[in-house]
């Protein structure tokens, strides 16, 4: 391992009171690419303000190279009347102090010294540097001369990333930067980060960008660090193979504490066996506790069952919409079915959630025709609801507003399928975190039951357990979904067709998003096509598609039955064995003995039998998982 770029020793950090790092140490590498990980309220953030120096400590210490700049993007994004293309060239502070130094210096020696700084910092292809990161986060050569206040705030939350990424610290601290950003955008942000020259720390739980950019994974759970070589997958592996190892140590040790302990308390008052039950006390001292903390529980969601419709559900033809009488998207063709699994690809401002919109029956086509089925319903999650939501009322007390007739029974049931169980629906909205607002929004957007469920970035305040509990319910959902986002595994994991919203036209996409990615990188003004053997049609991929989702049904059933069938066993196995603990038994009731024995070996059997069939299953289910 390279040498230690930031050594974390034994820190403590008390936020109101509560201990969120409590002895957290790890001494990461130098001049490599670090995810940070942990569960939604972990202290990631907080970790990071530790390292900036935002945050004091209460115990340890943080230590990096002295000569080092660490750099992270502004909490605020910026504004007022400086172009954009300005506002990231500031951000180069010793290239700004240099040029305004050679405005007034009139020494000549004193001149040359700074104009060979200034070569030496290569500063006078700054600004073709900077138009470049701002072009690659989505900015046209004209808007980068536009003024900041010109801007919304999560456009100029993107200068604030380029601004940061152009000044290139030694140490580049990233929390969630992929949130403001399309999929555009974090496709061009991930080819520069794997090109980067310093180090880099990067909260994400875009499980994609982990895997393709990190050399390293640093995991905060339980208030500790633990840090893992390779990347996001990787990680998971060699965490599921520790604890494995360890409950497989501490079950080990556990069994041996209990014999020791039995031996003890029948022996330790018998004359002829008091040395021995003394010598198991000591051993019983020395025993290594091994302590497993239990896996975070993760909140499911479960998307309701639609009605099943006839095709189709909405038809465009040569429709045209937009706003305030000027056309966004014109001359659309389209149709959506049923069984539709489509993504929409497309940089932010070409037009998607106006696409979306015109769907869901929140715009009026400007032209042309849209037929909708008298059967569609439609479910539509969009972020900026989000920020719509009462604060002040309870996720019960929002649904109600919705649905006054249903009891607050029903309205938990319906939070409960999203995860939003116990006391949490009965917080304040304002007090849930973004991943429970997500999740009230999901409920609000399905309580129809709809069979058309449009969702326009859904996944930007989930962690990425939530997402891939979001992408297990999306293959399970039965009716037709239509998606914007920026997570890839999401796309590439639950959607059949992409559709390419760009120039005011919508067109289908001929490839997988790795061609996508080849012609974003490529600045090519139109994708190009792949030579390939003829595919079957579109219809036939959707049709098939289709099966196969249903297929896994059953499937999913059969592993959560073998699973609850294991349980059952090994809870009946447990007690058999509390009742075989008792040291008395077998001398006061041997037949009670050995009917509970002979019980536990059949019980024994029963779950070999059982567990067996749950491998195979399990296996069954992965493959027919892997194939879609």
């Amino acid at each position: 391992m390279a040498a230690a770029m930031l050594v974390i020793d034994n820190i403590i950090v008390r936020i109101a009171g509560r201990e969120i790092l409590d002895g957290a140490s790890a001494s990461l590498p130098a001049g490599r690419r670090i995810g940070l990980v942990g569960r939604n309220g972990a202290g990631k953030s907080t970790l990071l303000k530790v390292i900036l120096g935002n945050l004091g400590l209460d115990q340890g210490e943080v230590t990096w190279p002295r000569d080092w700049r660490i750099g992270a993007v502004a909490q605020e994004a910026p504004s007022g009347p400086i172009t954009l293309l300005d506002t990231v060239l500031a951000a180069d502070s010793e290239r700004a102090a240099l040029l305004a130094r050679a405005e007034t210096e009139h020494d000549a020696h004193g001149l040359g010294d700074i104009h060979a700084r200034l070569e030496a910092i290569d500063a006078y292809s700054a600004p073709a540097r900077a138009a470049s990161i701002l072009a690659g986060l989505g900015f046209p050569a004209q808007d980068q001369l536009r003024p900041c206040s010109e801007f919304s705030g999560g456009w100029r939350m993107r200068v604030a990333l380029a601004a940061i990424l152009f000044s290139a610290p030694d140490l580049l601290l990233l929390d969630e930067p992929t949130n403001y950003l399309d999929l555009e955008g974090v496709l061009w942000l991930e080819d520069y980060l794997k090109r980067y020259r310093g180090s880099v720390i990067v909260v994400s739980h875009d499980r994609d960008l982990l895997n393709n950019v990190t050399e390293f994974i640093l995991h905060l759970e339980y208030q500790k660090l633990t840090l893992y070589s390779g990347n996001y997958d990787t990680f998971v592996q060699t965490r599921a193979m520790r604890r494995a190892n360890d409950m497989a140590f501490a079950k080990k040790q556990d069994a041996a504490r209990k014999h020791m302990q039995a031996f003890v308390d029948r022996f330790r008052y018998k004359a002829s066996k008091a040395r021995q039950a003394q010598s198991r006390i000591k051993m019983l001292e020395r025993l290594q506790q091994v302590e497993v903390p239990p896996d975070e529980f993760i909140a499911p969601i479960q998307l309701p069952k639609p009605e099943n419709v006839s095709p189709p559900l909405i038809t465009l033809e040569k429709a045209c919409v937009g706003y305030d009488g000027r056309a966004v998207l014109s001359d659309m063709s389209l149709r959506f079915d049923p069984d539709d699994r489509i993504a929409l690809l497309g940089k932010n401002g070409n037009g998607k959630s106006t696409l979306a919109k015109l769907l869901v029956g929140r715009l009026t086509e400007m032209g042309g025709v849209v037929n909708r089925s008298r059967k569609l319903v439609p479910g539509y999650f969009a972020q900026h609801q989000l920020d719509e939501m009462d604060a002040t009322i309870t996720p019960v007390q929002t649904l109600a507003r919705h649905r006054p007739k249903m009891t607050e029974t029903e309205l938990r049931t319906r939070l409960g399928s999203m995860g939003l169980v116990g006391d949490k629906a009965l917080t304040r909205v304002g007090s849930l975190s973004g991943g429970e607002r997500a999740r009230l929004m999901l409920t609000l957007a399905t309580l129809d039951k709809p069979n058309l469920l449009i969702l326009d970035e859904p996944t930007n305040h989930l962690d990425i357990d939530a997402r891939e509990e979001l992408l297990m319910a999306l293959n399970d959902f039965e009716g037709a979904v239509i998606l914007v986002s920026h997570d890839r595994r999401l796309i590439e994991a639950t959607m059949d067709r992409l559709l390419l919203v760009a120039d005011g036209k919508v067109e289908p996409f001929d490839g997988d998003l790795d061609d996508y990615r080849r012609f974003l990188l490529s600045g090519e003004s139109a994708p190009t096509r792949r030579e390939e053997p003829p595919k079957a049609s579109k219809e036939d991929v959707r049709r098939e598609a289709a099966l196969k989702r249903r297929a896994l049904r059953p499937l999913k059933e059969k592993v959560e039955i073998a699973e609850h069938q294991v349980a059952e066993l090994n809870k009946e196995i447990a007690k058999y064995d509390k009742t075989l603990a008792d040291p008395l038994l077998f001398t006061q009731d041997r037949a009670k003995a050995a009917s509970v024995s002979k019980k536990r070996a059949e019980a024994q059997r029963k779950l070999e039998a059982a567990e067996t069939r749950w491998l195979a299953v399990s296996e069954e289910y992965d493959a027919a998982m892997a194939d879609e």
